[in-house]
């Protein structure tokens, strides 16, 4: 039985072959080699963990920025203010991992002498998903916060114009013998991603993910992607959202909203905001205790009551990771449309690596 619809169409790819493919196109876009694989790896990352709406299906969408849409494959950031514990992030027209890998190294190692450390960051791009940055905080023992700026695809609550974007959060936090706590969404019912892979399946999208251009709910997907998104807890979502995007932009003075851009017209290169904040934990309490009483509740969480009709409950990231698990075995589900984008890409930068699937 396929997992979702369409996965039956798919065909499984090594991380090495996708990593390979993908690193070799944005090389051949300018970037350098270190860059170049940063981006891939992180968009790898995405499909390792069954977050595809931000894998390799957006290569072509790279490609074009880094070739026609203005963003600078050499870009470098570099910090332009600091004060203790605030950081401020250029990050030089980059595609957006690059500035968001830089920033959360330095609000990590800044946090290790102030407790807490927050960068904002400007000048930058689409940053991907924001559990990698999170967890890259995780992985140096601290609590991980990140919150970025995206196009306008919701409306005000009760309004029609496309205004505040889905600004996505990410929290991470450690735990002792569980895994650590990896929270990563959109404040939005979906992302446009994601229901341009239902476009890809031609399927229709799930209810309760979209209005269409009339404030109407829909689940015909071209319907909803020249309509709005809806968002998560109706009038609080939108509140949030606008708190994530004012967090990600107006610190740093990136673009906020339609500042940015837009759906029809795209993203204006340059223009995009993030924040990340890392938290040492050491600074507060006592690491091991912290870890402890986190497996605890974990545990806790864990062992809830089933509702009729569910077979488990999972805390965030729990699922990702068992996703993440499963592929490294199995290999990474691509759906035809996604690799014939990553050819596509591949043979207009005269790139002559191939992807081969598993047999």
């Amino acid at each position: 039985m396929a997992e979702y619809p369409g996965a039956e169409r798919e065909e499984r790819f090594t991380e090495d072959a996708i990593g390979q493919v993908t690193t070799a196109i944005f090389a051949a876009c300018g970037m350098g080699p270190d860059d170049a694989a940063l981006l891939a790896t992180s968009l790898l990352h995405a499909d390792l963990r069954g977050i595809h709406s931000h894998g390799v299906m957006r290569v072509p969408d790279y490609v074009h920025k880094l070739t026609e849409g203005g963003v600078d494959p050499r870009g470098r950031p570099r910090v332009v203010r600091e004060r203790l514990g605030a950081i401020v992030v250029d990050a030089g027209n980059a595609m957006g991992q690059i500035g968001a890998d830089f920033a959360m190294r330095r609000a990590i190692d800044r946090a290790r002498s102030t407790g807490v450390a927050l960068a904002a960051v400007g000048g930058s791009n689409h940053c991907g998903a924001l559990d990698s940055w999170v967890m890259q905080a995780v992985d140096a023992g601290m609590i991980g916060i990140a919150a970025t700026n995206a196009l306008p695809t919701m409306a005000a609550w009760g309004g029609l114009d496309k205004i505040v974007g889905l600004n996505p959060v990410g929290i991470g936090i450690p735990a002792g013998d569980e895994l650590p706590f990896v929270l990563d969404v959109a404040l939005g019912a979906t992302a446009h991603g994601k229901m341009r892979i239902y476009k890809q399946k031609g399927e229709p999208i799930p209810e309760g993910w979209a209005f269409d251009s009339e404030g109407r709910p829909t689940v015909d997907v071209d319907a909803a992607l020249a309509g709005l998104i809806q968002p998560i807890g109706q009038h609080k979502g939108i509140g949030l959202a606008m708190a994530m995007g004012i967090l990600s932009t107006l610190l740093s003075g990136a673009g906020y909203g339609t500042e940015s851009g837009n759906m029809v017209d795209g993203p204006v290169a340059g223009a995009d905001g993030h924040v990340f904040i890392a938290i040492d934990i050491a600074a507060f309490e006592d690491p091991a205790r912290f870890r402890a009483r986190m497996d605890g509740l974990i545990r806790q969480y864990r062992a809830s009551r089933l509702a009729p009709g569910a077979t488990q409950v999972y805390v965030p990231g729990m699922l990702e990771a068992g996703i993440a698990d499963r592929q490294r075995r199995q290999g990474i589900p691509l759906n035809p449309e996604t690799v014939a984008g990553l050819a596509a890409a591949a043979s207009r930068l005269g790139v002559a690596a191939t992807l081969k699937a598993l047999a």
